[in-house]
Parts: structure tokens; sequence; C-alpha cells
């Protein structure tokens, strides 16, 4: 960028009163922002522009400008519908701590996918300052996703299971 495309751009920014304006070009980057009118200015008088360059250093190993990548096609498709849109219901974490899918390392899970749960049965165990807290089914219905592997730490709030309600 030569000093007359330079006037230019600062030509065409206070014609049409923009405040901020940003521009990055093979390996430079300039940015120019209005400065917030002062009470020595009058009210009539456009506000003094501020002009911060900064110059992005290019690779060694690249002589020319470096094209930029193509911005990644978005697909236009509807939005997937959550867990309680589709009418399931989510098991959330009450606490944090660490989450267990089975009494013990040798035992198998409390509960796998598409296993069939009753209100109360006990789904996995959240072990919290060395207590351990069994975490129950509130619906009964079908396991549908279990987002948890034995041994994983859980945050409060966080999904646990997935149940499709009978």
């Amino acid at each position: 960028m030569d000093l007359r495309e330079l006037k230019e751009i600062l030509q065409i920014l206070e014609e049409k009163e923009i405040t901020e304006f940003e521009l990055e070009e093979e390996g430079m980057k300039l940015r120019i922002r209005k400065a917030a009118a002062s009470p020595n200015h009058s009210s009539g008088s456009a506000a003094p522009l501020s002009l911060v360059p900064t110059v992005i250093p290019s690779s060694p190993n690249v002589t020319g400008p470096v094209p930029l990548a193509p911005a990644p096609a978005v697909e236009a498709s509807s939005p997937v519908p959550t867990a309680e849109e589709q009418g399931l219901v989510t098991v959330k974490s009450p606490i944090v701590g660490t989450f267990y899918r089975a009494p013990d390392p040798g035992s198998p899970p409390f509960v796998n996918v598409s296993d069939h749960v009753r209100v109360g049965q006990v789904l996995c165990i959240i072990e919290a300052m060395k207590l351990m807290n069994e975490i129950e089914a509130e619906v009964a219905g079908e396991i549908v996703k279990v987002h948890h592997e034995s041994g994983q730490p859980v945050q409060y709030g966080e999904p646990l299971f997935v149940i499709r309600p009978d």
C-alpha cells in the first residue's frame, strides 16, 4: 500500500463518517479509528483519526503474498433439535465429582444404551469428597445415550444420560 492509497482511504472514511476501519493485506494490517471528541473540539469539527498500523511478520519460507484460505461452506440446514425438543429427558449431574458407571471396577455398568430403566433405579455413581453419591433415574424409559465413561470428571449441570420416557 502506498501513500496515495492511504490518503484515498482516509478521505473516504471522512466522507462516509466511518468511525473504525480495518484492512489486512499482504502481511500488513492497518486499523484506523476516530478518536473520541475531546472538550477542546468544537461540536462542528470532526474528530481526528488515529492510525494504528500493525505489521504482521510473514513466514521466513514464504517469498510472496500468502493467499487466504477460502471460508468453509456453510450448509443451509435446520438446527439440530435438543434432547428436550425431541421429547427426551437429560439426566444432569447434581454435583461436581468423578463419574462411575459401575459400583466397582470389576462389575458391569449399572445401565447401558438401550436398557430400560424404572424410576429410582441407580444409573451411576458420582464420587465427591470421598462420598459415593448414587444418581437415580427420575423417569422410566429407555437409555438413549451415556455421555461419560468411568473415571471421568463431571461438572454441576453437565449431561450424564439421555432417556426416552415411556
